[in-house]
């Protein structure tokens, strides 16, 4: 195994505390603001956008630094047909066989039901997959640890990265998602983990009025 090749961190960038405040109040009221929408514009979106934001994602933490993640970018309007084909199939056994009348009494506030025209309407669908292994340089086959982990944080990072540009995106996870393997070719190392649609808003766009948990209840300091 060839060891890492160590060198100074001189990217790091310390700011005087009350900068450091401001920077995350700032930070936090931004993010306040992202809202995950289901109506979008079939306007297009320069696609060097998407590029800087998957690079942005390509930069978070992972497992051994193995990256198991990739990115299936598609505007093709005939495989947003398919990806939506499939996509509803998938929804509707859901909504009306699979899910619970729990579940269902869940999302009912919402609004949602097994119809997704989002996914053609929307200018692009990032189609994020987690890679259970990883061929190397040389030909081998490593096995990828802490992947749900390590595609969770990246997702992270890309839906941040998609709103500071200026975009609106929407997480759908319809469950089996192994038509998209099939539909974008990809191999049975790699596991869809979500679809995320990406555009502007479209016009008289609503979104659901909802609170966050304050800080006292999601963390615990000692």
């Amino acid at each position: 195994m060839t060891k890492a090749n160590f060198v100074p961190y001189s990217t790091y960038h310390e700011y005087p505390v009350e900068e450091m405040r401001e920077r995350a109040r700032t930070f936090r009221t931004e993010m306040q603001r992202r809202r995950t929408i289901r109506s979008f514009d079939n306007r297009p979106v320069p696609r060097e956008i998407i590029e800087e934001c998957i690079r942005a994602a390509g930069t978070a933490p992972n497992g051994a630094n193995m990256q198991p993640w990739h990115f299936v970018v598609v505007s093709d309007p005939d495989v947003k047909k398919q990806i939506r084909e499939g996509a509803e199939a998938e929804e509707r056994e859901f909504y009306d066989r699979r899910a619970s009348e729990e579940w269902l009494d869940a999302l009912a506030p919402l609004g949602t039901d097994w119809q997704k025209p989002f996914l053609e309407t929307a200018p692009y669908l990032i189609v994020i997959f987690g890679l259970s292994n990883t061929i190397l340089p040389d030909g081998e086959k490593r096995k990828n640890y802490y992947v749900t982990e390590s595609v969770g944080i990246a997702t992270g990072m890309l839906i941040t990265a998609i709103h500071n540009a200026g975009l609106a995106s929407l997480t759908h996870t319809p469950s089996p998602m192994a038509f998209l393997n099939k539909i974008l070719e990809r191999p049975t190392n790699e596991r869809p983990f979500l679809v995320l649609v990406v555009g502007y808003p479209a016009e008289g766009t609503t979104v659901p009025y909802i609170s966050k948990k304050p800080l006292d209840v999601i963390a615990t300091f000692v």
